[in-house]
């Protein structure tokens, strides 16, 4: 994003433009990789609880950790490519950068206006945020909805994903249109986990990853699931106790029956990436909003409880991979 006179800011006040060049510099410095993403969405939401898509974010962030250190764990090398491997770790990479770039800047600028006691929420085109947003966040402003606002967010990222990312031809031709993809994707081998430190883990299933409409609903089912009167404080506490490494070892140290670690921690394995920003859309202007999008209603659809079939996935898929490898 550009802050001079080539981006029109002539009409902003001195101010406002500087703070559209902080944000745009906070924004880079805690947007180099999942772990300090991770981090980044979790500090905000201790100190704006109010923003309960934040601590979300951190959540699922997390799992994008996980997934990027499978690839150089135990079990994928077995069965993967390393070109293949460093494909997948691009695409989640890819994800989790363009949603940060594109939430955190409303992030900081709802801290600004907080602090401000004025909303400031017409910058938000000069930060390339869609206009659907514009409008959700001027209605939270007045009428403080916080899981309305929590939904809207879901929506906007995965439309934000949608074009850039999950539609690519990049990413379309070398990992969505895969068997391999398509075989984790059918089988249910992937799940957005929610762990507590007594080794229970909460969450959903990913199927259907290519559909904007079921990840909306993924999204949707995770966040009635995290902020259920019962499970939340438990869920926190993991947060607040646990490191983000991206091992999966953050969560499996609490399992009764402790297990090695069978994959890396993220810093350890994978680089920073530079990413360049592509031209972005507004979503809103060319396809407008899917009422039942915005919906409150949840339906969940398996247990979510996963403890158990986790363990049994895991299990399943190690099985999967030796026997390949002894029809080598």
């Amino acid at each position: 994003m550009e802050t001079g006179a080539d981006a029109g800011t002539l009409d902003l006040t001195a101010e406002e433009v500087q703070i559209l060049f902080k944000i745009q510099s906070e924004t880079a410095r805690k947007n180099v990789d999942n772990v300090s993403r991770t981090s980044a969405y979790l500090d905000f939401y201790l100190q704006h609880p109010d923003i309960k898509w934040s601590f979300l974010a951190s959540m699922v962030s997390r799992n994008g950790g996980y997934s990027m250190c499978d690839l150089e764990g135990e079990w994928y090398p077995k069965v993967l490519k390393p070109s293949i491997r460093n494909r997948l770790f691009l695409t989640y990479e890819r994800a989790n950068w363009t949603i940060f770039h594109d939430a955190y800047p409303q992030l900081l600028l709802y801290e600004y206006s907080t602090q401000k006691k004025r909303k400031m929420f017409h910058l938000l085109p000069y930060l390339k945020v869609s206009s659907f947003m514009l409008r959700e966040w001027e209605q939270y402003w007045i009428h403080r909805d916080q899981k309305r606002l929590m939904t809207a967010l879901i929506v906007n990222e995965q439309n934000v994903i949608h074009r850039t990312v999950v539609e690519h031809h990049v990413y379309q031709k070398q990992v969505f249109d895969t068997f391999m993809f398509f075989f984790q994707d059918r089988l249910h081998f992937s799940a957005v986990l929610l762990p507590t430190i007594n080794g229970k883990l909460f969450g959903a299933s990913v199927n259907g990853f290519k559909n904007v409409h079921k990840r909306i609903d993924l999204g949707k089912r995770l966040a009635d699931i995290l902020f259920n009167p019962k499970l939340y404080p438990s869920f926190l506490e993991f947060a607040l106790l646990t490191e983000h490494t991206g091992s999966r070892n953050d969560y499996e140290q609490y399992f009764r029956e402790k297990t090695y670690r069978d994959t890396p921690y993220l810093r350890c394995i994978f680089p920073v990436v530079r990413h360049h920003e592509t031209a972005r859309e507004d979503w809103y202007q060319k396809q407008g909003l899917q009422k039942y999008w915005m919906e409150k209603k949840v339906c969940h659809k398996h247990p979510i409880d996963l403890t158990k079939w986790f363990v049994g996935k895991q299990q399943q898929f190690k099985t999967l991979v030796l026997l390949k490898q002894l029809m080598k």
